[in-house]
């Protein structure tokens, strides 16, 4: 009966063997059609994205944040580290406080034997004695001369007496006057001198001069200190852990562009996966040379209130020079590339549109977000967008004024007429007067923005009218490259202001760039 049961279900199994091999192999197949379906999707739209931008490579103008950081190493310190001496020679007696106690400031950290000091007071206190009874005696000889010099006087001016007596009388009398003094003297001498005993004697009391931390205990009880040529160090205190700072050597090139008030990143060893803060306090002028490379100290201060942070330990900074945010950037290869002569049709000579060729937008976006920053009150935001009211309807009229004339987009800043966009001035590139002339567009820019902003100008208080004028400044000498859109498949040179850099990414303005132009980056290889 078992054998007729294995009979039956042997052929069973090898059915449903047969089975789970087919539908693996039908599982397998489609894989690979969904695999091959895949990859002609990447293929066409690889395609279609070359094709779309053609021979070049782009990127597109992204808006975001730029940091521009310096890096630099240093040590943390205390800001305050004093280093306790003696003043004097002898038996260090008791050592009262150890590393890393606090102590407050006038308490006793250590003594030295006074036994010495001690002995010299009495000594000094029984020679004021002595002066003393010398003065006694000397005050008692000055009365008797006192006396025995008017005695012979009175006698002299009745002859009685030979006039050398009374002579001799006087010079007794002066005599005795001269002993007083001398013994007076003679106390205030050894009076002084118990003093300066006495001085010593409180400096075998050795005291901490700040609130801090012993950081160093360099003595132990029965150690003889000798202070003869220079103070021996026997202690070092760091006042106040809470606040600390830290030295940087920052490179002659970068060191321009440190500031005081600069934010300061940086991490120790001791804490890889922590970042802490701090800020600059001080650029200090003393140049260190070594090697032919010069560097410069430069003074960032910390909070260290919760004390994670200790003294000696290596700082690896970054020292935050500027920082733009929300702002139009491009990749930096868009800035390197120069296209072939023929890459865009124009032949060997390229015509150089300047800095605005939409009359100056660009530079009124960016004092927008300039008097963004500055809190202006009600009457100053009107007075602002009051003269860009004005700009702007100037600005199209001058654009309409050269659509009309059809010469728009080649001349001098895109419009005819004086001020910022005006000129009617076609420059090549190359030609050798164009570096005057964008000199002399630049200062007719900034007489005309003056005037367009002065009443808006006058009614900021002293510290907004540093702030505006450095950044209109800063606006129209800003330095200006060209870059390469991609119009129609072909690359369309603008000139545009390039702002900061992080080494990967600039701040553009100007030019009519938008978020999301192609930038040409580069040409493909030839296929």
């Amino acid at each position: 009966m078992s054998a007729a049961r294995k009979s039956v279900q042997s052929p069973n199994r090898k059915s449903n063997v047969r089975t789970n091999h087919t539908w693996i192999r039908r599982g397998i197949a489609a894989a690979v059609v969904l695999a091959l379906a895949g990859g002609g999707y990447w293929y066409f739209r690889q395609r279609d994205a070359e094709a779309a931008t053609g021979a070049f490579r782009t990127a597109p103008v992204e808006r975001g944040d730029i940091r521009v950081a310096i890096s630099s190493t240093g040590t943390l310190s205390a800001i305050s580290t004093v280093t306790v001496g003696s003043q004097i020679s002898g038996q260090v007696t008791d050592v009262l406080v150890d590393f890393n106690d606090p102590v407050k400031r006038g308490q006793v950290i250590a003594r030295i034997d006074p036994k010495t000091y001690q002995a010299q007071i009495a000594q000094g206190n029984a020679q004021i004695a002595n002066a003393r009874a010398t003065l006694s005696q000397a005050q008692a000889a000055l009365v008797n001369a006192e006396l025995d010099y008017r005695r012979k006087a009175d006698l002299g001016t009745r002859q009685l007496v030979a006039r050398s007596d009374v002579d001799l009388a006087r010079a007794a009398l002066d005599q005795a006057r001269a002993q007083v003094n001398a013994a007076k003297a003679s106390i205030q001498q050894q009076t002084a001198s118990t003093e300066t005993t006495q001085v010593n004697l409180d400096r075998t009391v050795i005291r901490s001069p700040v609130d801090g931390v012993v950081l160093t205990r360099s003595i132990e009880p029965g150690q003889t200190v000798a202070a003869s040529l220079q103070a021996p160090e026997l202690f070092k205190i760091a006042e106040d852990l809470a606040k600390m700072k830290i030295e940087l050597a920052v490179d002659e090139a970068d060191i321009g562009q440190v500031r005081t008030g600069q934010g300061v990143s940086f991490t120790v060893d001791a804490f890889p996966d922590r970042q802490f803060r701090g800020t600059v306090k001080q650029v200090r002028l003393s140049a260190t040379t070594t090697n032919n490379v010069v560097t410069y100290p430069v003074v960032v201060t910390v909070d260290n209130s919760d004390g994670t942070l200790l003294p000696g330990l290596t700082v690896n900074a970054e020292i935050e020079v500027s920082r733009r945010d929300d702002v139009l950037k491009v990749s930096n290869a868009a800035l390197r590339f120069k296209p072939a002569d023929d890459a865009t049709g124009a032949g060997a000579t390229a015509t150089a549109p300047q800095p605005n060729r939409q009359g100056g937008s660009g530079v009124i976006d960016d004092l927008t977000r300039t008097a963004g920053t500055l809190k202006l009150n009600a009457s100053q935001q009107s007075a602002f967008d009051a003269a860009v009211a004005a700009v702007r309807e100037r600005q199209a009229a001058r654009q309409a004024q050269a659509a009309q004339s059809g010469g728009g987009n080649r001349l001098f800043g895109g419009g005819g007429g004086r001020g910022p966009g005006g000129g009617g001035m076609v420059v090549t590139a190359g030609g050798g007067g164009a570096g005057n002339m964008q000199a002399q567009m630049r200062q007719r820019m900034a007489e005309r923005f003056r005037e367009d902003f002065a009443q808006f100008r006058n009614s900021l208080d002293d510290a907004q009218k540093a702030k505006w004028d450095g950044a209109l400044a800063g606006l129209l000498n800003a330095k200006r490259a060209p870059l390469y859109r991609l119009v129609g498949g072909k690359p369309d040179m603008v000139m545009v202001r390039i702002g900061a850099s992080d080494g990967s990414s600039t701040e553009v303005s100007g030019g009519g760039l938008k978020q999301g132009d192609l930038v040409v980056t580069g040409e493909r290889a030839q296929q």
